[in-house]
């Protein structure tokens, strides 16, 4: 299996990253946290949208047969101080592979996903299944650059107690975090 530097490497060479974009198309932690830290500023989450639906998967690297209830998301990474948006991300999220207190708290804050896994001691194993970059195009506004502009991307999977919980893919500016 490809790394998700190798599946990147395709579109653009590795050496031409910052160290900060390696990390985060890399990490199986936390984005909140490295982006905290990285900007010495709390990030806040801001949901776009929300909906749940059943669905017969046909996301790449999951098998299943049935109809599942589906969590879909988009939400934004802010700045809590600049109210700059630095991550937008997507969730596909198996409601029903969740436990019951983590859902109700996904459900009803505005946490990210990332600070729940910690405050719930969830336990998780991520799969980063593809990365690359691609035109910003409708997510462009978000984060003020010209349509045209690159996004970095990584789309991973989370299992949790060995179910399939989430897909998640989150993506960045190319310009950002140089």
């Amino acid at each position: 299996m490809k790394t998700d530097l190798q599946m990147l490497t395709s579109q653009a060479e590795a050496s031409e990253l910052s160290d900060f974009q390696k990390i985060l198309l890399r990490t199986n932690g936390s984005i909140t946290r490295l982006l905290e830290t990285h900007l010495s500023e709390p990030i806040q989450l801001v949901k776009l949208s929300e909906y749940l639906e059943k669905i017969e998967p046909k996301l790449p690297n999951i098998r299943s047969n049935q109809e599942e209830k589906v969590l879909t998301r988009e939400v934004l990474l802010q700045g809590k101080i600049s109210c700059r948006n630095f991550i937008y991300a997507n969730s596909r999220i198996f409601i029903d592979n969740l436990e019951q207190q983590f859902r109700d708290k996904l459900l009803n804050s505005k946490t990210p996903i990332g600070k729940l896994w910690s405050e719930q001691k969830v336990e998780t194993y991520k799969e980063i299944i593809d990365s690359g970059k691609e035109p910003a195009n409708r997510l462009s506004n978000y984060f003020s650059i010209d349509p045209k502009e690159n996004l970095f991307f990584r789309t991973y999977s989370v299992f949790s107690q060995k179910k399939l919980t989430m897909v998640i893919t989150e993506k960045f500016p190319e310009s950002y975090f140089c």
